[in-house]
Parts: structure tokens; sequence; C-alpha cells
């Protein structure tokens, strides 16, 4: 089977997939805007199903009996139910960017393939998809949630910093398991804290840095309105825009005040205490799947297969989230993270017998 066969084959599953995974969230979804909206996605994705379908078949090509991963419908609710429909907007809004790029590759790679109808018709489902990008993201936006990236990062530091560290302790301290599992916890609170301190930083000084530049441009509107078009210009021509077409907009724009602005400054409606705790908070919850173990158990060694079986399957889970809202193939992102998770687990265990074999730390 060729390339392009195969992938008109995913997509037609991916695409049938979220017509039926659409249709669940307008099931159970309270908010009346947002249940009209998936009940819009899934029709048009359902079209995009049937244009898949139809391509193959002219191909003769047979379409596989489709099953519909309970696992994804149980993620989506349960999500749902656990973060709010911003969550959930967020994360497909991830899953549409996917499908936007590997729809245009398609179309570039297989055009001379494809005929005029076909092209035209691709061509659709792609605004269709980047149509639903913008609506996810207009989403987010409007129920506030802007800290996804944050959770996920935040409990990912969290299981593969201190599954890292109790593993490495557990190599000199192999008979004292609730010294390891303490010095787990006091890393992790002190990693809490050095990641939420930076994400408030890191997201107040963009906003100050936001803040500044607005306060510039203002300054520059005042005292030379042509300086500031000029700024504007060279910012549209750096984005590659042809420079006949920069200039006709750079000259419309440039009695809009607000419009320059909006367009030099990327500004992130992200409130940094909120982005400081959902960091910090999810971190300590990462934390406390690879120490729990060694405050029950009679030695490091027993703690520490338990440690690296709960920490994997929290990484498995985490993954698992990402991919089935996201697109993302599961098998693909669960490998990645749990193999470097475990891979850093088994390296600091190897440190920590080399430190224990140069300074024979548990004899002092």
């Amino acid at each position: 089977m060729d390339e392009m066969i195969k992938s008109a084959l995913q997509f037609y599953e991916d695409e049938y997939s979220d017509s039926i995974l659409y249709a669940q969230l307008a099931k159970t979804e309270k908010d009346e805007s947002l249940k009209k909206e998936f009940l819009r996605l899934s029709n048009i994705e359902a079209k995009h199903a049937k244009f898949w379908h139809d391509f193959l078949t002219r191909r003769n090509v047979r379409t596989p009996r489709i099953k519909i991963s309970k696992l994804s419908l149980y993620s989506i609710r349960l999500l749902r139910k656990i973060l709010g429909p911003g969550a959930v907007a967020s994360l497909l809004e991830m899953g549409e960017n996917s499908a936007i790029q590997k729809y245009f590759k398609f179309l570039t790679t297989y055009q001379e393939k494809l005929n005029d109808e076909e092209r035209r018709e691709l061509s659709d489902v792609i605004l269709d998809e980047l149509e639903h990008e913008k609506f996810f993201y207009e989403s987010k936006k409007r129920l506030h949630v802007e800290n996804i990236r944050d959770l996920v990062l935040g409990m990912n530091d969290g299981l593969v910093e201190i599954l890292g560290a109790v593993t490495g302790l557990s190599a000199v301290y192999v008979y004292n398991p609730k010294l390891v599992g303490i010095s787990g916890l006091i890393v992790g609170v002190a990693g809490a804290l050095s990641m939420a301190i930076g994400t408030f930083i890191s997201v107040r000084s963009q906003r100050q840095v936001n803040e500044s530049i607005r306060q510039r441009m203002e300054v520059l509107f005042r005292v030379s309105p042509d300086r500031a078009k000029d700024e504007l210009l060279d910012k549209l021509l750096e984005s590659g825009m042809p420079e006949n077409v920069a200039k006709e907009v750079a000259e419309k724009l440039s009695s809009n005040h607000d419009a320059i602005i909006k367009l030099l400054i990327q500004e992130e409606d992200e409130n940094e205490i909120r982005a400081a705790l959902y960091t910090g908070c999810f971190y300590l919850l990462g934390v406390a799947f690879p120490v729990t173990p060694y405050f029950f158990a009679s030695s490091s060694l027993v703690a520490l297969p338990f440690s690296v079986l709960l920490a994997g399957t929290a990484l498995t889970v985490v993954a698992t989230f990402i991919s089935v809202l996201s697109g993302i193939s599961i098998k693909k992102k669960v490998t990645e993270m749990v193999t470097t998770g475990l891979g850093a687990a088994f390296v600091s265990y190897l440190f920590g017998h080399l430190m224990e074999a140069l300074f024979h730390v548990s004899t002092l």
C-alpha cells in the first residue's frame, strides 16, 4: 500500500472518529452555544469523512469499519468534568492544528495525483479545519483557560524529576526508604516552588515587556505617526508579506492606533498567579506518584519498582490524554514520555550507585 492511500485511510478514520467525538461532546455539554457548535463540527467532520471515503472508493480501496475508541470518549468526558469545557477546547485546538498541517502536506505532496475537483474539495477541507482551530482558540479565550500547558508540563516535570531523584537515592539508602521518601518530598516542594516562581516571573515579565512596547508606540504615535507606520511596515515585511501588499496595509492602518499595536504586540491574556498555581500544584501532584511507596516499604529496593510503576502509569495517563485529544498517535506519545521518564530514572539509579561506590554514603 503506497503512502498516499495509507494517509487517506488514516484521515478517513480520524474524521469519522472526530465526528462521533463531537457528537458525544454535544450530548453532554450544558453550555448551549458550545453544544450547537459541537453539533455543527460533528456534521462538518462527517462531510470530511465522506470526502476521504469517496477519494478511496475512486481508487478501488475499501474503507474499513471504524471502531470508536471507548478510551477517547471516556477521556473527553472525564476531562470535561474535572477541568471544564475550556480544557477540552484547548486540547482539541492542538488536534485541529495537527490536522491542518497533515492535510496541507498531503495536498502539496500529491497534488499531481489529484484531479481538479479533489484539489478544490481538499482545499475546502483545510479551510474548514482552519475555522475549527479559530473556534477552539476563541472558546479557550472565552472560557479563560490558558494554562493547560502549565498543567501538563508541571505534572510531567514533577514526575520525571522526582522519579529520577528517588531512584538515585534508592541506590544509596537501600535500607532507609523513609529517608528517600522525605528527601524526595523536600526536593519536590522546592521544585514546585521554583517552577511556580519561574512561571510567575516569566508571565509577568512578558506582560511588562508588552506594556513597555505599548507605551513606546503610544508616544511614537503622538510624536511621529510616520515613524510608527514605518515600524509596522518593517514588521509586515519580516513576516514575508509582499512589499506592495505590506505598504498598502501599513498605509490603511496608519491612522488606526489600536490595530497597529495589536499587530506589533503578541499579547497573551494569561494571569501570572493562576499560571504559577497550575504549575506548582500539578508539579506536586506529579511528585506524589514516585514518592508515596517509600513511606510504606521495608526497603528502598522494594519501594523502587512500585515507584517506577506508579510514575510510569501516571506518565501514560498524561500522554494518553494529550494524544486522544490532540490527534497525536497514542503509541508514539506514550512511548516518548514513558521512555524518557524511565530512562532518566535508570541513569539516576546508575549515578546513585556510582556515588555510593565512591563515597560509601550509606555507611556514614
